[in-house]
Formats: structure tokens, sequence, C-alpha cells
């Protein structure tokens, strides 16, 4: 048995799979707390996620009937971008800072700028450094806890810190290094001259991990985890990944022309290259797959939360919320929301509020509001698809994972706003699967098996054939000329290119 672990921004959750019959035998899941502030503070201790893996871990177990002597590996799955910093000890030295900190937003413009803007950046890491990155964390840290940063042994990831909890080893793997700001995503490599723009003597690239390939594992879980899970002595620990390039592999998405999106805390969207992709937009971030290709990916910041924002507005159940958004007609009869409650990092705006804009006497009404929710934070990710598609990705069909999946009217929305067919695997705990599938691709590779993970991926990843909604013409049309409305109104209030 393979178990796979994702822990997000709200929750961990855990997978158990069983090989032979190619089935998800028992999910977990447990919740977790979010440090939050109105200057854009996002931040979680890692003793909630351990806690969490823990209660999510025995969930799945019991549920799946497994006995957990039979585990072979564990794949982890983790929110990018976070700052885990550890000291001489290994111990946390304080919360780390999360993907959707915004608190960081002048110390990610100062590094920019000292990297020569947007040019000298992608000449240097092959992608634009963005509000978000690790880099400008630890220069945040510097600036304001100086005795905390002069404590730093260890720089780790938030998946990266789930596997020295669980192994006692400290690594790093080319996929969720891609997005930290000092990893060069054509190369491969780690780029001292970026973490020298913070420490010139060097302490920060000496605290740095070394990097696995995508099939290497990171080592056994440690004779004290294992009794606390009750495993055995060998169950190996794979190198795991960001949560979206988990979500690749959990979707089958190792191939060109296939787009994977995301409805979840954040939106994303991403597409596997075979190459290393050709410098472009700045917010295209061509990161590293956990695969051993490519995956250029944009990701938005207000995705669900926003939607829930509106619904708790009103005092809407789930039902009644989309039940109101489908009695109104596509554009929301000219009210768009600019879903920017958090800022946004795809068009780059970290310190955007949001606004509600074409409001009149006549279409001031619950269901223009709440239809607008859904298409606002979907504009967002259709202009990400944009740059995609500029870019050279072909979009043949979408892949569509994260809670929003579960609503036929959001999925009908996306198949006609990105104007292509849309489709749900049969797991909806995709960055989990994906952990689970590396965790056999691992396994098989250290017992010299060299299977592929494409085959892998072919027997594990299933598809709801049931749940697929293609695009409708008029309706394409209609959401061509709402999305432009959105799109004028968006660079009347926020320029951008």
């Amino acid at each position: 048995m393979y178990v796979g672990v994702d822990c997000g921004t709200q929750g961990t959750k855990v997978v158990v799979l069983d090989p032979e019959r190619e089935v998800i035998l028992g999910e977990g899941y447990a919740p977790h707390a979010l440090i939050s502030d109105a200057n854009g503070r996002r931040e979680q201790h890692p003793d909630w996620w351990t806690q969490a893996f823990v209660d999510s871990y025995r969930q799945a177990l019991e549920r799946s009937g497994v006995n957990s002597r039979h585990i072979r590996a564990i794949g982890v799955s983790g929110q990018q971008h976070g700052l885990v910093a550890l000291d001489s000890h290994g111990e946390v030295i304080r919360p780390a800072k999360l993907w959707c900190d915004t608190e960081t937003a002048p110390q990610n413009a100062a590094l920019l700028d000292q990297m020569g803007g947007e040019q000298g950046s992608l000449e240097l890491l092959g992608l634009t450094l963005a509000t978000g990155y690790t880099l400008s964390k630890l220069l945040w840290l510097r600036q304001h806890e100086p005795d905390a940063f002069q404590r730093i042994a260890h720089i780790l990831l938030p998946h990266d810190y789930l596997n020295y909890w669980l192994t006692g080893e400290i690594a790093a793997e080319y996929g969720d290094s891609s997005g930290t700001g000092y990893f060069d995503i054509r190369a491969r490599r780690w780029v001292p001259e970026a973490l020298e723009l913070i420490a010139p003597d060097g302490r920060l690239v000496s605290a740095l991990p070394p990097l696995l390939q995508a099939q290497q594992p990171v080592g056994k879980v440690s004779p004290a985890i294992a009794r606390l899970l009750g495993l055995s002595d060998n169950v190996l620990v794979a190198s795991g990944g960001g949560d979206n390039m988990m979500g690749a592999i959990g979707t089958g998405n190792i191939d060109e022309g296939v787009v994977t999106l995301s409805l979840g805390t954040s939106g994303a969207l991403y597409a596997h290259s075979n190459r290393p992709p050709k410098q472009g937009h700045p917010s295209l971030a061509a990161f590293c797959s956990s695969s051993d290709g490519w995956l250029p990916l944009i990701c938005t910041m207000n995705l669900t939360a926003v939607v829930n924002q509106v619904r708790g507005l009103f005092g809407y159940d789930l039902d009644r919320f989309n039940q109101e958004a489908a009695q109104a007609p596509i554009g929301s009869q000219g009210v768009t929301l600019l879903p920017f409650l958090n800022g946004e990092r795809v068009p780059p705006l970290p310190d955007a509020t949001g606004s509600l804009l074409g409001l009149n006497m006549q279409n001031l009404q619950p269901a223009n509001v709440c239809r607008a929710a859904l298409e606002g934070v979907t504009f967002g990710l259709r202009y990400g698809l944009d740059l995609l598609r500029t870019s050279g990705i072909h979009c043949q069909e979408i892949r569509l994972i994260g809670g929003g999946s579960k609503s036929r009217l959001w999925r009908q929305m996306v198949a006609d706003m990105m104007n292509a067919r849309v489709i749900c695997p049969q797991v909806g705990e995709s960055a989990a699967l994906g952990g689970a599938i590396q965790a056999a691709w691992c396994d098989a590779h250290a017992q010299g098996d060299g299977i592929r993970l494409h085959d892998l991926c072919r027997r594990f990843v299933k598809l709801d054939e049931g749940a697929a909604v293609s695009p409708t013409r008029e309706a394409v049309e209609t959401y061509e000329n709402a999305y432009k409305l959105y799109r004028t109104r968006l660079t009347t209030i926020h320029p951008i290119t």
C-alpha cells in the first residue's frame, strides 16, 4: 500500500492507495488554523501540520481497513513557497510564512530591483520573482526579526519539512524548489547569487538542502515516527513536491496537451512541457515539474475564499448560493467583481483590494452578485490561460480539481469561458493521489524496477466521464464579451500589461 499526503493551507489530506486494485481505500482530513493580519501576514506553525498529518493518517488508515505494516512508501505534497527556518538543532525557529503572505511585498520589490527588474530576474532564475516566493520572506525576517534570522541553519519548504519530520533527513527536489526565488529552473540548481543579495557572507547558501530527482526517495521513516504511525522499519519517503506538481501527477498531467485547473483556496493553471520554457510573460511561472519535466503555471490568490465570503454575506448555504448564481445570466447583467480580497499574484497586484463595479438600480440583486463572484475569480484564471496559450501551450482538455469542481454550474462556466472540454478526475484529492503515485514510483526505482511514471498514472488516474462538460458556442461568445468588459474594468482601476 502507498500513502499520499497533501498539506495545504486549510488542512492536511491523506489517502491510502491499493496498487493491485487501483483504488483509494481510505481518506482522512484534519484542518489547520491560520495566523492572519490585515497587513497581509499569513502564517502557520509547522507543529500544526505534523499533528494534522497524524490525525488525517489515522482516519485514512481506519477507513481503509489496511494494516499499517503493509504500507511501503509515503509521498508528501505541500503548499508551495512557505519558509520553514530551522536552527542548528533542527528546531523550528518561528511560524512559517506561507505562499499567500503579502506582508513581504516591499521586500520582493526591493529584491526584484536588485536583480535588475523583470528581465534581470528572468536571466538569473528563468522566471520573474513574485511576492509570495520564499526569497522575500528571508529578507523580511532579516529586517524584522534579526535574532531569528541569525539562528537559521536550514531553509526548508513545507513539504521538505514534513519529509524531515518523517525521516530526519534534510533534502529538496526540483519542482517545489522552483518557487523559492533562488533556484534556476533551466539548469535545475540553486542560485547562490540570489541569497547573497540578503546575506553576502554566504550563510544562507550553506543552509540550503541537497537536491533530489523526482524518483529519488528522501530516506526511510525514522524509528520514532514509525512507532508513532505503526509502520514497519523500512518504509520509504518519496521526494514529494509542491501541491501543484503533485496535482499534475494526480491528474495525469505529465504529457503535453492537458491543462490542470484547480478551483481551491487559490486558483492554479498548469500544463506539462518536455522542454525548458522560453522566457515569456513575467506572470507565467515556468516551474520544474516533479516528473522530470517542466510545469508552466499561473496562480491566483483569490478563489473559493472569495466565493464563500460573498455566500456568507447573504447568509446562503452552498445550494442556495448556486441556485441564485444560476438564475443570473452570463455577465451578471453588467455586474463585475474584481475579487482581490487578498491582493493578487496574477495579475501582479499584491496591494490590490476588491471592487464591485457596474451596479445600477436594475442589476443590484443577490443573484447577479453571486454569479459575479464566480465569474470574477474565473476570469482571473482565463487571464492566466491566455498567458499559457500565448507561450505556446496547447489546451485540448482541462482537468478540473479542487472543491469548486463539484459544482456543475462552475464546471460549465469554466468550459464556456475557456472554450475547452472540462473533465474531473474520479479522485478529488489529486495532490494527495499524486503523492501516493510518486511514492509507488520511488519504491519501484528503489527495487530496481524501471517502471515509468506514465504507466502508473495510466493505472491510477481515472477520469469521471459522467461529469465531463463541453463548451457551447453561444455561451462561449457571450462570455467573450463579458471577459472583455472585465479586462476593461480591470485595467481602468489597475493598469496592467
